[in-house]
């Protein structure tokens, strides 16, 4: 008999039934369209969370980072610092404003942006007179950014920041939530993330004019009128109430999650402590992390232990491609020294699933014992 299917990160609805009771309450009222008391509600109790005074539900994490960069001036041709090691949602959007990306590297130190490179590239085109329009930063697998280095430098050139959070809810920089520290912050709710509505994002800010104007432009940007009026260009991408009342349950057991997901890591990290050669995601005494995904980094063969993982139908993944290293982004500027690079190339992300049983990480573990 085949093993039982071990998933990366896969939603997980609460035993309580909460998702269920707001669901209910808008089909009760016949409201399944786009908008409700459900996304009132959520983008209500969402920043009340995390501490931001606006927030606006979207369709995704990427329409957030669409909706920030509109809203900040970036247009065609204009320069957008982003971190490279990432996936391919945070830095699309600055192709949809016909835009140019210059990818930052890492750090060791945090996996995530790293100032220093951060820095070089503001002196390199500083010295072009090509400042940038936005600096991008992401919080990686629950792992937070060194966030007073680079707003330190993004205030010395005058730059606003937004964070890319969507991995990161209940990951706190020194007490605080990310993505409360830049102008604009995002979050995603995608099926593998630590809060999942089948689909689904938010924009945050303190800034009440950023999330008047997100909330408009994702509302297909419909004028007050008496008839359908459009003085400019909008889009569709506001969340469904129906997705909102689950997004609402599932803040409820946030804290239950992030929990299960320390867990997780914890778990990983006395079983394998022992064998030589692998090294986990590092963690720093600024950062409370949600621990997303447990992640490490290898000095032997990553694809065959992913290739043993799997033979024993256990879900793993290599970690992000940096984007400087994507076809697509091929031609674009890259600043740093390679750390990212080796991250891919020698790390892996463990299953990381909330539904996990010990005897499953036991599985776990014991194959990669085997096979280090």
């Amino acid at each position: 008999m085949e093993n039982k299917r071990i998933y990366l990160s896969s939603p997980h609805v609460s035993d309580e039934g909460y998702e269920m009771e707001y669901i209910r309450e808008a089909f009760e009222s016949n409201w399944i369209a786009p908008l409700g008391k459900n996304v009132d509600e959520f983008e209500r109790e969402f920043a009340d969370l995390v501490g931001a005074k606006y927030a606006v539900a979207l369709s995704s994490g990427t329409s957030a980072i669409h909706l920030a960069l509109r809203y900040l001036g970036v247009g065609e041709g204009d320069l957008v610092f982003c971190q490279s090691f990432t996936f391919a949602a945070t830095c699309n959007p600055i192709i949809y404003q016909n835009a140019v990306p210059v990818f930052i590297d890492s750090d060791m130190a945090t996996w995530n942006m790293c100032p220093i490179a951060l820095e070089e590239a503001f002196a390199k085109y500083n010295k072009m007179g090509r400042l940038p329009k936005a600096v991008i930063v992401v919080h990686l697998y629950g792992l937070s950014a060194d966030l007073d280095r680079i707003i330190e430098v993004c205030d010395k050139y005058e730059v606003p920041l937004i964070e890319d959070a969507a991995e990161s809810l209940g990951t706190k920089y020194k007490g605080k939530y990310t993505g409360t520290f830049g102008n604009i912050g995002i979050f995603s709710f995608n099926g593998n993330k630590i809060t999942a509505t089948a689909g689904g994002g938010m924009l945050v800010s303190n800034d009440e004019e950023a999330v008047r104007k997100a909330r408009f432009w994702a509302t297909q940007s419909k004028d007050k009128a008496r008839h359908f009026e459009h003085s400019e260009l909008g889009y569709n991408y506001r969340m469904s109430n129906v997705l909102a009342g689950i997004g609402r349950g599932q803040l409820k057991v946030l804290s239950d999650r992030i929990a299960k997901k320390r867990h997780i890591f914890e778990y990983y990290r006395k079983g394998l402590s022992g064998i030589c050669g692998i090294e986990f995601m590092p963690l720093n005494e600024w950062n409370e992390p949600n621990f997303w995904l447990s992640c490490i980094v290898l000095k032997s063969d990553v694809v065959k232990v992913i290739d043993a993982l799997e033979n024993e139908n256990i879900e793993s993944r290599h970690l992000w491609k940096p984007m400087h290293l994507q076809p697509f982004y091929s031609e674009c500027d890259f600043v740093g020294t390679g750390v990212s690079e080796g991250l891919f190339y020698n790390g892996i992300c463990l299953p990381s699933d909330t539904k996990m049983s010990d005897a499953d990480l036991d599985r776990v573990v014991g194959v990669i014992m085997y096979n280090v």
